[in-house]
């Protein structure tokens, strides 16, 4: 498939790069700054976009089979909760702009519900330093759900993947949809490489299309 991966020098973004050049897709790694975009494969084309403007987003992404977003708005920018709205309706516009059916967006994991009616990032012990832009991705996953032109996805996290925890790959996971995937130790786990797999998989196989879907071990 020929895919455009923004915020392909994140921390998300730089491991989803990877997978997809080993399951040999072509992809148009898209960053404000492309510096760090790592071009030795004939597989990658590196691009520069601001993604807050819809215009250049679609000019980015024209021509792709699919779109997946790993944009971060930066988790110590006091600004986030605005800018990861904007940046992600921006992305959004820009992909439908393009005429760009199949996008697939990461948030965060604060949306999921611990219990019926109660999202993680509205518990008391939910860290304050993470609650705006998890808010922001909470908000935003509302918004996209009215959604009618695009063949989304929304993947929140497993609760504990960050880059303290890095882990490896296995490239098996467990999936569900509103609430965390926990293993028997009720630790909601899994590496940034098998959240790559489990991204690149859902491009490959559609499994929960205009839905938002987590995944840990």
């Amino acid at each position: 498939m020929k895919i455009a991966l923004i915020g392909a020098t994140g921390f998300v973004g730089t491991h989803v790069l990877k997978e997809l050049v080993s399951r040999g897709h072509q992809v148009t790694a898209i960053a404000r700054n492309t510096d760090k975009i790592d071009t030795s494969s004939e597989l990658v084309t590196a691009k520069a976009a601001d993604v807050a403007n819809a215009d250049e987003v679609a000019a980015a992404v024209k021509g792709h089979d699919a779109v997946i977003s790993t944009f971060n708005a930066g988790w110590t920018n006091p600004n986030i909760y605005h800018d990861f709205l904007a940046g992600a309706k921006a992305i959004q516009a820009g992909v439908k702009q393009a005429g760009v059916k199949r996008f697939l967006t990461v948030g965060g994991a604060g949306s999921l519900e611990i219990k019926p009616g109660l999202q993680l990032v509205d518990t008391p012990t939910f860290p304050e330093a993470y609650k705006a832009g998890a808010t922001a991705a909470r908000d935003y996953l509302n918004f996209l759900k009215t959604e009618t032109e695009l063949d989304w996805t929304f993947l929140s996290p497993a609760i504990e993947m960050s880059p303290a925890h890095p882990g490896e790959r296995t490239g098996k996971y467990r999936t569900a949809l509103d609430t965390p995937v926990f293993d028997e130790h009720h630790h909601s786990r899994l590496s940034v490489d098998d959240t790559a797999v489990a991204i690149v998989d859902e491009i490959e196989q559609g499994n929960f299309i205009r839905k938002r879907f987590t995944a840990a071990y």
